[in-house]
């Protein structure tokens, strides 16, 4: 795709609201769009490429370049990132830039290696995160892995359809869709573009769900007729997941304390054609709605709100808008949570405490603090439970869940599923 004037001034534009880091950078940019709806889809395509390759290399961009304007980061990620030839921009970009970009991709090729953290492109509190949790190789893997653009996972909804038939259906409209290779109900796209009108969607035959998130979902083995609660919904994806496996049938309960997000909830649900799903606005973990089920549902899920470092693909931005000190808020708000939910299952219930996070500060280490600090509950094997539904997974150590990027293909989950003492 030849470059056009225009279409390198609208990245910069568009970089350009996003880039206050004022908010999740898809709402600033779908805001942008908003506003200028002349572009063309392909237009749309370049922009929103150009400003996601440059907020995930943007640490980088910034060390050889020696720019941090929003029109110098946007040229230096054509040239670094997207592979774009200085020469080919002549006539689409000002010669003085094509100057600068030259002497910057002559100064890379004879410069000493970058360090990891630069070269990766994360904050440097990040990067020393992961070494002190994985050790280096294993942080830089990850790291790598945090860079590529996510594939777009959908699952099946098994109430309406079969996996089979929705990828038939997929394929015979030209997109190469591939079952996931660890979920039984996932379907994996590489090309994302007018998936959103499909009919697969807009009939609720199939969702959009990162294969990380279904087999957290599954670790519930929720079934007909029980009491279930997705304690922290959203807007839904694994409630309705829950839903589906239960076919339907039993209760369950989407609690949020966000009446936007379960408003988003609404539309997916009545395109699921679930209707034992019951959204429950709440005011905090300790609402009166949550206390009159103590003690009385079989299986709680807990998806706590996180840094959200797991999700990096996908969300760039959130390793520039977030701060080591916002770590321990989480914490001890993820402690809180999970002690209210717990309170909530019965005797012999399940409990799975699940975020999409890479960081043991909201893993394993509140997890440990409630085992700690409550009696009458132990630790279930997550991949035993995912065994025994077909789901065979390796670079795993029992009894939780940890996915990662660079190994599993997923977002980066944990997960583990805690159980209640029979009295």
């Amino acid at each position: 795709m030849e470059l056009t004037r225009a279409q390198v001034d609208a990245a910069v534009g568009a970089l350009a609201a996003v880039l206050p880091l004022e908010r999740p950078a898809d709402a600033a940019l779908r805001a942008w769009f908003r506003a200028h709806p002349k572009l063309g889809s392909r237009d749309r395509g370049f922009v929103a490429d150009a400003v996601f390759a440059t907020l995930r290399h943007m640490r980088r961009l910034e060390h050889l370049t020696a720019r941090r304007d929003p029109r110098g980061l946007l040229l230096g990620a054509l040239v670094f990132v997207l592979g774009r030839q200085v020469g080919a921009l002549r006539g689409v970009i000002r010669d003085t830039e094509t100057g600068w970009l030259a002497e910057a991709k002559a100064r890379q090729a004879d410069a000493p290696p970058l360090p990891d953290d630069v070269r990766l492109s994360l904050p440097p509190w990040l990067h020393a995160r992961l070494v002190a949790t994985y050790g280096p190789v294993q942080a830089n893997a990850i790291g790598a892995s945090l860079l590529e653009s996510a594939p777009l996972d959908l699952r099946v909804n098994t109430l309406l359809a079969r996996r089979d038939d929705v990828i038939a259906t997929l394929r015979a409209d030209g997109f190469d869709a591939q079952p996931t290779p660890l979920s039984p109900t996932g379907i994996r796209l590489r090309d994302k573009g007018g998936l959103e009108r499909h009919d697969v969607i807009a009939t609720g035959l199939a969702e959009v769900q990162d294969e990380g998130s279904q087999l957290v979902a599954m670790l519930m083995q929720a079934r007909r007729g029980q009491m279930v609660v997705d304690f922290c919904a959203g807007a839904g994806g694994k409630t309705l997941a829950l839903g589906a496996a239960m076919r339907s049938e039993g209760r369950l309960y989407a609690f949020d304390t966000s009446e936007r997000r379960l408003a988003n909830l609404k539309p997916r649900l009545r395109r699921s054609g679930l209707s034992n799903v019951h959204p429950q606005l709440i005011a905090s973990e300790n609402d009166t709605r949550v206390k009159r089920l103590a003690g009385r549902i079989d299986a709680v899920l807990v998806d706590a709100p996180c840094s959200g470092t797991g999700t990096l693909r996908r969300n760039p931005d959130l390793k520039w808008r977030m701060h080591p000190g916002a770590l321990e808020e989480l914490a001890t708000k993820q402690r809180a949570i999970l002690q209210a939910a717990a309170r909530l299952v019965r005797p012999g219930g399940r409990l799975v405490y699940a975020t999409c996070s890479l960081l043991p500060e909201e893993n394993e280490n509140v997890v440990s603090a409630f085992l700690d600090g409550t009696a009458g509950w132990c630790t279930r094997d997550a991949l035993a439970i995912l065994a025994s539904q077909g789901v065979t997974l390796e670079h795993v150590t029992p009894p939780c869940l940890g996915l990662l990027p660079h190994l599993h293909g997923t977002d980066g989950f944990f997960a583990a599923v805690l159980e209640r003492e029979a009295s």
